[in-house]
């Protein structure tokens, strides 16, 4: 993709688990909430298209359309005709719940790499202290 603007982020990526009991549209509403949250996803910046992010995950495009229709109502992204799905300049703040999705999502992934509980309990401790004032 060429011209002016940011790019579609990728990584982070987003993961659908297909055997989870979380439906997928939940999981991919949930994940990018996360993403917008702890700052990997800014305002402004361009979320992949319906089409894109379904081959991406190998699931249906009416899934993620839900998923975006649902993250818009919610104000987290606004959709422009041609222009696609975009963070919303000024998303919400989380929510509980919000919340303890991103870090189930931050926890699951610790796991799948390997990590183990006393290191995943370090990290987020040192996340704690990078932002408490000094």
């Amino acid at each position: 993709m060429s011209g002016p603007g940011p790019t579609p982020a990728r990584e982070p990526a987003l993961e659908v688990d297909l055997r989870s009991a979380v439906p997928p549209f939940e999981q991919i509403r949930a994940g990018v909430t996360a993403l917008v949250q702890t700052g990997h996803l800014a305002p402004g910046a361009p979320l992949p298209s319906v089409r894109a992010l379904a081959q991406d995950l190998g699931i249906a495009p009416g899934t993620v359309a839900r998923a975006y229709r649902q993250l818009e109502a919610a104000g987290v992204v606004r959709t422009l005709r041609g222009r696609g799905t975009r963070v919303a300049d000024s998303p919400p703040a989380p929510a509980a719940d919000e919340v303890r999705a991103a870090l189930a999502q931050a926890v699951r992934a610790a796991v799948a790499a390997g990590w183990d509980t006393d290191r995943i309990h370090s990290a987020v401790r040192d996340e704690l202290d990078a932002r408490r004032p000094d």
